[in-house]
């Protein structure tokens, strides 16, 4: 058996790390028997059993099927939603189950979807009914949610295209390439879902913290690949990690909204470092940027975060309103070295101009020369855009040089992102200014503010 239908060492890891995620309270009683053996599944089918079956269902199942039977008959909690997949017995055409309501379902849908596409393929909905209509069912019991393998969409090593549907998702079926990706998938979203304790969690804590490490160095694509992969497995960590990159990269103004749309399982972040020195202010300056239909997380904060999250807030809404508020981007030689940046560029006409130019009123004044007459120099501020782009690239090696006065303020902290709270440097820090910020090597841990 190939390692990618190693099903046994799989298996026997979900299902410790299932019950290790098991909550007393909130979930059904485990099987005495899954107690008893750590394992959700059940004996292994015989080679005649998984013979018998083919020989019921008039084709040769797929080999990661197989090798999954041989394994395990049948098997509990296939995921968060899929309560019992079928053992060699009860493998059966979906069209031949109870369960064909899905394909009448579609079926219906499909007659308002008929019309062919210009290149006179089959609508979309045509072919996912015809889907369903000649899928094997997986699953015995689920909520509201089914598993299915289409025996007409057949690659080289013979596995069949695997389906996950759910009535309540609002997609259609999704495809994955065999039962063995479709088994992952379900592993990793009951991951995401529950985040038990175990060897995955482990693994991906400690390959968040390489990847933070590795970011802190100057490396870009690695960490972010990292911090992808985590997100996918519920680590929250990895989704902290990963906005500040993002922002410095561009959208700093998304990345903060998602970030901290509130949930009652983020109350440890509201209450780090990290959120008091660099969230919350770029959290005020989104909310005083945000259009009528954006994201908008502060709100909800205030109605719902926990109350010393409140007061923290409060207060520092009440500071920026004082007069001579100022921000603060680090430690003393850090933030000392930004507002020397700052403050000449927002002292300058440029800076002091609306960014969008008002449109022109009045009467169009037109000035002639003489050919070869004398013409005056061209006013720097009649086009205050382009005025304050050349004043950032001037600006930008001094901003530049002072990261190496950059510290972060704790362990889950990789970028000087609160410098998005300024409004003069977050016209600085391009997108490409920011991709250089993230290839310098920056700061060990330190808290001085």
């Amino acid at each position: 058996m190939g390692e990618r239908t190693a099903w046994r060492p799989f298996l026997e890891q979900w299902s410790a790390e299932w019950i290790a995620g098991h909550d007393q309270e909130k979930d059904a009683p485990l099987a005495r028997e899954v107690v008893r053996d750590a394992w959700l599944g059940f004996g292994p089918a015989s080679e005649a059993e998984v013979v018998a079956a083919e020989a019921r269902l008039g084709r040769r199942l797929p080999p990661s099927l197989r090798e999954f039977l041989l394994v395990t008959n049948g098997w509990r909690d296939a995921g968060n939603f899929i309560y019992r997949l079928a053992g060699t017995t009860e493998l059966e055409w979906l069209r031949d189950t109870d369960d064909r309501t899905w394909i009448e379902v579609w079926e219906d849908l499909a007659e308002v979807d008929v019309e062919d596409g210009e290149d006179g393929e089959e609508a979309f909905g045509v072919q996912e009914a015809k889907v369903l209509a000649r899928s094997l069912r997986l699953s015995l019991e689920g909520d509201a949610a089914v598993m299915l393998l289409d025996p007409d969409d057949v690659d080289e090593d013979g596995e069949w295209a695997a389906y996950w549907l759910a009535s309540w998702s609002g997609e259609g079926p999704r495809r994955y390439d065999s039962f063995h990706d479709l088994m992952r998938r379900q592993w990793v979203s009951f991951h995401a879902l529950r985040r038990p304790p175990g060897a995955t969690r482990d693994h991906w804590d400690a390959e968040v913290e390489r990847a933070r490490c590795e970011a802190l160095s100057g490396a870009v694509e690695g960490p972010l690949s990292v911090f992808a992969q985590a997100h996918e497995y519920g680590r929250d960590r990895a989704d902290v990690l990963s906005m500040q990159m993002k922002a410095m990269l561009g959208d700093w103004r998304g990345q903060i909204a998602n970030l901290m749309w509130y949930r009652p399982g983020n109350d440890d972040l509201l209450l780090s470092p990290l959120f008091a020195a660099e969230l919350l202010p770029l959290l005020v300056r989104q909310d005083q940027l945000a259009h009528p239909h954006d994201l908008r997380p502060l709100p909800r904060l205030k109605e719902y975060a926990p109350p010393s999250v409140r007061a923290l807030v409060a207060d520092y809404e009440a500071r920026t309103a004082e007069p001579g508020f100022r921000l603060s981007f680090g430690g003393p030689e850090f933030d000392a070295a930004v507002h020397a940046v700052t403050d000449r560029l927002a002292a300058h006409p440029a800076f002091q101009a609306s960014a969008e130019s008002p449109l022109p009123t009045g009467p169009i004044v037109v000035t002639l020369y003489a050919v070869d007459g004398p013409r005056p120099e061209p006013d720097p501020l009649s086009d205050p855009a382009k005025a304050r782009a050349a004043l950032c690239a001037e600006a930008w090696p001094e901003l530049r040089a002072a990261l190496r006065l950059w510290h972060p303020v704790g362990e889950d902290h990789i970028a000087p992102i609160s410098l998005f709270a300024d409004p003069v440097l977050a016209q600085l820090i391009t997108s490409d200014r920011g991709r250089e910020i993230l290839t310098t090597p920056r700061g060990t841990v330190t808290d001085t503010r």
